[in-house]
């Protein structure tokens, strides 16, 4: 019979649209993720970004978003084809603004492309010119000095105007940080928190900081499904919940990577812990936070501020000792921490019936009506007489007993008992605060740059070796008698800052690079003998003729020494 071909696989002679574009993909998405870690990246969507587009976007993390454009991973009418009916309209219902500036994926929106660039330009200006490059410290003409105007209040307040300052009856009311500087991100995500970056005397930061108020968090019906609907739900101020732990943590990773100081105006009374928020994964999200401050390698600052309260698992996330070489905390003489609230405090440690017992230790009317009620040969009626005065008499004291406990219990929530059980480092005045913190971080600026290079020149050496050693040489420049200038952040950034002082700390620096060599060499030659003296071979064959000259000569009187001294034992 006749022989037939059946066609079972196309290859195709060149490239075309198959699984090797899905790779070339996989590979673009590769080096996305490992540069977010290397170089500062940031994604302006014009128009489309669509399938690996969109995660691309995603993955380089930093994201501008045009009004009119979309980030989708299908496009709408390839959705309505799979529905078989017309559901979405549009592309922008699917991954406009209004969906990706709400969900946290687009940090800002601009209105058109130039808007776009001048955004990451601002941004840019906060972020060192490469990795490991000094933070761009420009002038200000607000003065560092300056004391701080608004103040926070027991009651809700907008904590961007302590951040940033504002505008009342057309008077300045100053804030933290530099006038105009402040630059909020992902403001329209996860409200309860607000990330952003701001300048303090000139020095970029990155800050978070709880919104005080309670605010609405919206999850829109989907069209494809008819049994949604539009949920708008009220989130508390001063808490944690899923959306907001995790927006915490991706500014933390964001700040980092920025290679930014951060402080955090630590204000929180804990996470939400109720069931729908525990399905939501708020322990994930909560433990992403103490993820971010373990790999965090720049200066961070936790500051709890006037009225603020940093209480139970929030403190937990923020506390120092998550990572000690570079954490700092400090608290407001107006603030409170603690485990629970005062009033939470009293319900587990003092209840009601411990009450009692100090009414009838303390208050003799009521000890007295109990004594009485406890009389066997009572009649009916007089029992329940006494019965009756002892509830009044207790109603009656309960509110002042109840008052004093829990001012009992706020007691041991003061600053002041932080500082004595050392969590903290100082209590501060917030009106000063922002001379404090401006002096505090430009020291620790310059020492964390010192610390670079002291740990290139000897891998080995650890944080507080380098403190020491930092203290040891501002000790020997000072003189022992201005050794208490140490605790002087002024003192000693000027010391730091010094042109001699910097060619004297490099002189050390060099040594310690030369003896962490010697050491090196020594550590090879008595592991490895034949090694080392093909290695000494080997440095001696590319040494010009004059240090081969002189390494022979000390060879040579290395050889009659030797002879002398055993001379000398015969």
């Amino acid at each position: 019979g006749e022989s037939r071909y059946k066609i079972t696989t196309i290859v195709g002679e060149k490239d075309g649209i198959g699984v090797e574009n899905l790779q070339g993909s996989g590979m673009i998405a590769g080096e996305t993720a490992r540069a977010y870690d290397d170089v500062f990246t940031v994604s302006l969507v014009t128009c489309r970004s669509v399938g690996i587009g969109a995660y691309l976007v995603r993955l380089g993390q930093r994201v501008v978003q045009v009004d009119n454009s979309c980030i989708i991973l299908t496009g709408a009418n390839s959705l309505n084809m799979v529905l078989g009916r017309q559901v979405y309209t549009s592309n922008t219902q699917l991954g406009g603004t209004q969906i990706m500036y709400n969900n946290g994926v687009s940090h800002h929106t601009v209105k058109d492309d130039i808007s776009g660039v001048i955004k990451i330009l601002q941004w840019l200006s906060y972020i060192p010119k490469h990795k490991g490059a000094s933070l761009p410290i420009g002038p200000t003409t607000d003065p560092v000095s300056r004391p701080i105007d608004f103040r926070p209040t027991k009651n809700p307040y907008d904590p961007r105007n302590m951040i940033a300052g504002t505008t009342v009856d057309g008077n300045w009311i100053s804030g933290f940080f530099d006038k105009g500087s402040w630059v909020e991100s992902l403001d329209n995500w996860a409200k309860t928190v607000i990330t952003g970056r701001a300048r303090l005397g000139g020095i970029p930061m990155g800050v978070i900081c709880p919104e005080t108020r309670s605010v609405e968090c919206e999850d829109p019906a989907d069209p494809a499904n008819l049994d949604t609907e539009t949920k708008i739900t009220q989130q508390a101020g001063q808490v944690w919940f899923p959306n907001s732990a995790y927006k915490t943590a991706q500014a933390i990773k964001d700040f980092n990577r920025e290679e930014l100081p951060l402080i955090i105006f630590a204000n929180w009374r804990g996470f939400s812990g109720g069931m729908r928020d525990m399905y939501g994964e708020i322990l994930k999200y909560g433990a992403y936070i103490v993820d971010g401050l373990v790999e965090y390698k720049q200066p961070v600052f936790v500051y709890i501020p006037p009225y603020g309260e940093l209480r139970g698992g929030a403190w937990v996330v923020v506390d120092s000792k998550i990572n000690p070489d570079v954490m700092e905390m400090y608290a407001d003489k107006d603030s409170r921490g603690g485990v629970l609230e005062p009033e939470g405090t009293v319900t587990v440690q003092f209840k009601q019936r411990d009450i009692v017992q100090t009414m009838k230790r303390i208050d003799p009317l009521y000890n007295e009506l109990f004594l009485k009620n406890g009389k066997e040969d009572m009649a009916h009626e007089e029992r329940k007489k006494r019965v009756s005065e002892l509830r009044n008499r207790e109603a009656y004291l309960m509110p002042a007993y109840h008052m004093i406990s829990t001012t009992f219990a706020d007691l041991h929530d003061t600053p002041q008992r932080m500082a004595a059980k050392g969590v903290i480092r100082e209590i501060l005045d917030w009106r000063n605060a922002r001379e404090f913190f401006y002096w505090k971080v430009k020291r620790r600026i310059l020492e964390f740059d010192v610390e670079k290079k002291l740990k290139a020149a000897n891998k080995k050496v650890s944080h507080g070796q380098i403190l020491s050693m930092l203290r040891r040489w501002f000790i020997e420049s000072k003189g022992p008698v201005q050794n208490y200038l140490w605790d002087d952040d002024r003192a000693v950034v000027a010391w730091l800052t010094d042109p001699d002082e910097q060619q004297s700390i490099s002189d050390n620096i060099r040594m310690i690079q030369k003896d962490a060599l010697i050491q090196k060499i020594d550590t090879l030659a008595s592991t490895n003998e034949e090694t080392a003296l093909e290695a000494v071979i080997g440095l001696l064959q590319k040494m010009p003729p004059r240090q081969q000259g002189e390494v022979k000569k000390l060879l040579e009187s290395l050889v009659i020494k030797d002879v002398e001294i055993d001379d000398i034992e015969k």
